[in-house]
């Protein structure tokens, strides 16, 4: 009689324990498939600039870059003002982005150094796996995430502060190979950039992660979704570029021969 009255508490608990093995195994199932498919779709990404640029926003910013520094080179004293501008707008924002990253960091670094020297218990909006060590992994991810964005953003600002300097240089107008260095320099910066806000977009699924494993994927679905409609182009957008960057090489063209 008393092993049938256990029996029952017996199948309930080894229910539950096979339920919080199915739990803790969604974040080794469901973390891997989020990063791969956001990493899958920059991989795409990456071989649709080298090998197609113009059907992407940041190749065409490029080749518009391009076009930029030679029509500011034409008269570099006329129109150094307007390029240092320019740069020095793109140079706040990747100092706000910066500082922003680097501030994240040190308030994540103190939130984990205070949670860790207290005895939490796991919270009940978390579904997955809860222990110590997959938590730890999370705040390191997110504290890597911010940590690379800093890096890029100051990466960025020596970029644009290195085409600063040339691109207000008489000496260098009549030069083709030394406009071409500049526009490198501007568009490294420029890459740095991209990267920079690469790594703020994935903070976001690993934000999400901390409340379990199925908000990150989802979080790595909708933005890989919406990140292919803000990187990529249409036919509309891809005449309109063409058509003006073709007036703004005409107009060059006859400066140049004047």
């Amino acid at each position: 009689i008393l092993l049938i009255s256990l029996l029952p508490l017996y199948r309930e608990r080894e229910g539950s324990e096979r339920e919080r093995m199915e739990e803790e195994q969604l974040d080794y199932v469901l973390v891997p498939l989020g990063l791969l498919l956001f990493g899958l779709y920059h991989l795409w990404l990456i071989f649709t600039i080298l090998h197609f640029p113009k059907r992407t926003v940041i190749g065409i910013n490029a080749e518009s870059r391009h076009h930029w520094v030679f029509s500011v080179m034409t008269d570099p004293v006329k129109n150094g003002v307007l390029a240092v501008q320019t740069i020095r707008n793109n140079i706040m924002a990747s100092t706000l982005l910066a500082t922003t990253a680097i501030t994240l960091s040190s308030l994540i670094s103190v939130y984990v150094s205070s949670t860790s020297k207290s005895s939490n218990t796991p919270s009940q909006l978390v579904y997955g796996n809860k222990t110590s060590m997959i938590s730890s992994i999370k705040y390191f991810c997110i504290l890597l995430c911010f940590l690379l964005a800093f890096l890029f953003n100051v990466q960025s600002i020596r970029y644009y502060a290195h085409v600063s300097f040339l691109a207000t240089t008489p000496a260098w107008s009549e030069n083709k190979e030394s406009i071409e260095y500049i526009v490198r320099n501007l568009n490294r910066g420029s890459l740095f950039w991209s990267l920079g806000l690469r790594a703020f977009y994935l903070s976001f699924p690993l934000f999400l992660w901390i409340f379990g494993p199925i908000p990150m994927f989802a979080c790595c679905c909708l933005l890989s979704l919406l990140l292919y409609f803000l990187d990529t182009t249409t036919s509309f957008t891809r005449n309109l570029h063409c058509h003006s960057l073709k007036q703004v090489t005409k107009s060059n063209d006859m400066v140049s021969a004047v």
